[in-house]
């Protein structure tokens, strides 16, 4: 298949057959070796918090990054850190890192008839009992790569429902989507050549993201960036059509949680709202995080407010910030821009001014929800 495209009055070819280039820049993509410069690029912070001495990390992922080197970044970050809850949370895999350890976890709402994320953390000790949990984690952690799989097929097989619906709600035309196909054509023949040599870790949505930006030198500059709005529409697309059966329920996970003396947290509250209705039990929500910002003063003010209306015993639901921050990003020669300045820690919300007004309302900091949320943890 060969598609030839004049757009904007700039020349591009592309053809869905695979190349020396495209292999190289295949190699580079599921690479998840460190050399010496990318282990001294880890260790170094973007941004230092000279003053900030306490240190509040409950929602990131190291991805393929040694937590060695995380460490080490981390306190670089913060040289004045006194009191900390650092804990990662890795999609569907459980990690450690010290006394704690945390994952992210897909789950079905079915009271809403949707998809959500939990945020699950626990002392590190007690994950010797956790058999049922990791058994769970194991069948979630495959939605992933399948996930990318079905994106693939859509767009290559075709699915014309989905590609429909995608061009029309990212106003895509013909060109863009034949151009989109032959990316994701060379993109499906390379994972099935290397099957079996791929890093579990490389196998995921993102992959697509990146090798259409490795092909900016022979799209041009204008027609990557519509296929990259086109291919953004059809992967809403698919997680929307996948079956949420596949899934097991938040309720299911919530009470898996709580018998391991476990913590749970509603990430993405903009993104999932619904579940703010659910009174499920929870130790708190993220109000802000850096894709998820237009709502932290209202959310706060909804903390408040369930809070103050509490019975006798029940525990007061915390205030969090995730910074969301996806390290393997900061090893990519091509990588988005947005998640790159993302770094561990850095939640600049609660210092923000008129922010700081609705904490001071709702009794909640840094400091105090380390404490708080560390108690819940340690009890």
């Amino acid at each position: 298949m060969t598609a030839d495209f004049d757009l904007d009055g700039l020349a591009a070819g592309l053809t869905a057959e695979v190349t020396e280039a495209d292999e190289r820049l295949f190699a580079v993509l599921v690479d998840t070796t460190l050399d010496a410069a990318m282990r001294e690029r880890i260790r170094t912070p973007g941004v230092v918090m000279p003053a900030q001495q306490s240190v509040l990390a409950v929602h990131w992922h190291p991805e393929h990054v040694p937590m060695d080197l995380l460490r080490q970044r981390i306190e670089a970050s913060y040289p004045a850190m006194r009191t900390s809850l650092i804990i990662p949370t890795q999609h569907n895999q459980l990690l450690e890192y010290g006394p704690y350890s945390g994952v992210e976890v897909d789950c079905y709402s079915r009271g809403f008839n949707q998809k959500v994320q939990l945020l699950l953390h626990f002392r590190t000790e007690r994950m010797g009992d956790a058999h049922v949990l990791k058994s769970m984690l194991a069948h979630t952690h495959a939605y992933r790569s399948g996930q990318l799989f079905d994106y693939l097929f859509t767009v290559t097989k075709p699915d014309e429902e989905r590609l429909a619906l995608a061009a029309r709600e990212s106003g895509s035309d013909e060109a863009v989507v034949a151009c989109a196909r032959a990316c994701c054509l060379k993109l499906a023949a390379l994972l099935e050549k290397h099957e079996g040599s791929i890093p579990v870790d490389a196998i995921k949505n993102k992959l697509v993201r990146n090798f259409v930006e490795g092909q900016r030198p022979v799209l041009g500059n204008a027609l990557a960036n519509r296929v990259q709005v086109f291919l953004k529409e059809v992967k809403a697309v698919v997680k929307a059509r996948f079956p949420l059966t596949y899934f097991y329920r938040t309720s299911e996970f919530i009470e898996e949680v709580r018998g391991l003396g476990g913590g749970v947290v509603i990430p993405h509250p903009e993104q999932f709202w619904p579940i703010l209705l659910a009174n499920y039990d929870v130790d708190g929500y993220e109000v802000w995080n850096p894709q998820s910002q237009r709502y932290t003063e209202f959310l706060i003010s909804v903390l408040c407010e369930k809070n103050r209306l509490r019975r006798d015993g029940e525990r007061r639901m915390l205030v969090f910030m995730g910074d969301d921050t996806h390290m393997g990003e900061k090893t990519l020669a091509v990588s988005d821009p947005a998640k790159a300045r993302r770094e561990i820690g850095l939640q600049p919300a609660w210092d923000d001014l008129a922010i700081g007004k609705k904490l001071i309302v709702a009794d909640m900091d840094r400091a105090r929800v380390i404490e708080e949320y560390a108690a819940r943890l340690d009890g």
